[in-house]
């Protein structure tokens, strides 16, 4: 079972954006020292519920900052950032960290984003596959040229190579998945999923069962269709009680959700349907670890035994609190951790 922190620098109500900046930075060092096998870190523009707008740059200097633990995107959103742009972050970071970042990558929402950056809804829409074609060819061959509708260009030189570092070849790539669609993209390439906190053990067998079927359709080796390794996101909140870990989520959580999920603007200026932020605490309370250590290792075994999946991105930061989140990390290593074991 491996156990990473998922990391959104999240900005909670009455918090300026350096704050959760920092407390990003912290988690990041107490999940090494408490023994985790990673952070991940979510990207956002533009609103509260995130306020990292570059996931590789954040990697950048958390991989600096420890010396053990993984670090991932979760996810740098592709259909906003140039593949070749993206593919030379991410095998620079591969090489200098000694193949501890992986790179997730996911087609974020359609959002006010595609106006800014210029990519336009079609790259939201259609262009997915192309950019994750060109970003997989730019870190697993020498030279590359582009051929597409959206990406057009002479061959030129892979610099930095990522596959000059002897093991691993080069860096994970690791999909997002919320649609049959995708999990059958990234199958066909027999990439593995990152899994959304919102679905539950059923659901997330589902995407994993379909996603087997479709990577062996496409011909991949069974073995390799065996090793994949997915990921679960999800909810950590340890207490002595299942009642006071629940409690600080809903005193935390609703409030930042309902301004940070609001501020999302589609890029088409249409209406959207937000959850209810107190509803979707409990249900993230309900589907992941929350009350105390033993509570919560079975929870998370549960959902291995039910998906097959043994990695799991847990957000921490659910208090809102830097130093509630410390401790939350710390028991999640001290407590938890050992009772995996």
């Amino acid at each position: 079972m491996r156990l990473g922190a998922f990391v959104l620098a999240a900005q909670f109500p009455g918090q300026g954006q350096a704050e959760p900046l920092h407390r990003a930075i912290s988690t990041a060092e107490a999940a090494e020292a408490a023994g985790l096998d990673a952070v991940w870190l979510a990207e956002h523009h533009f609103v509260p519920y995130g306020v990292c707008p570059s996931a590789v740059t954040l990697a950048a200097l958390l991989l600096g900052r420890t010396r053990r633990l993984s670090v991932g995107t979760a996810v740098s959103v592709l259909p906003t950032a140039h593949p070749v742009a993206l593919g030379e972050q991410a095998a620079l970071l591969h090489l200098v960290s000694g193949g501890r970042f992986t790179l997730g990558v996911g087609r974020g929402g359609p959002w006010i984003d595609l106006e800014v950056f210029g990519a336009g809804r079609a790259a939201y829409e259609s262009g997915f596959p192309e950019s994750l074609d060109l970003l997989l060819r730019w870190l697993r061959e020498p030279a590359v040229a582009g051929a597409g509708p959206r990406y057009t260009f002479r061959e030129v030189a892979v610099v930095p190579r990522p596959d000059e570092l002897e093991e691993p070849r080069g860096p994970e790539v690791v999909v997002a998945c919320t649609s049959p669609g995708t999990v059958r993209l990234a199958a066909e390439r027999c990439l593995p999923m990152l899994l959304g906190m919102h679905c539950g053990d059923d659901d997330k067998a589902a995407m994993v069962a379909l996603w087997r079927r479709t990577a062996l359709e496409a011909g991949h080796p069974p073995d390799a269709v065996a090793a994949a390794g997915h990921v679960s996101a999800g909810v950590a909140q340890i207490a002595d009680t299942r009642a006071d870990a629940a409690e600080t989520l809903r005193k935390a959580m609703p409030g930042w959700l309902q301004r940070g999920l609001a501020a999302h603007r589609t890029v088409d200026g249409g209406p959207r349907t937000m959850r209810d932020p107190l509803g979707y605490t409990d249900l993230l309370c309900a589907l992941h670890p929350v009350g105390p250590p033993r509570l919560c290792a079975d929870r998370l075994a549960a959902t291995a035994a039910r998906t097959g999946i043994t990695r799991f991105a847990l957000l921490v930061e659910g208090s809102g609190d830097l130093d509630a989140t410390l401790q939350n990390v710390a028991r999640l290593g001290a407590d938890v951790l050992p009772e995996l074991a």
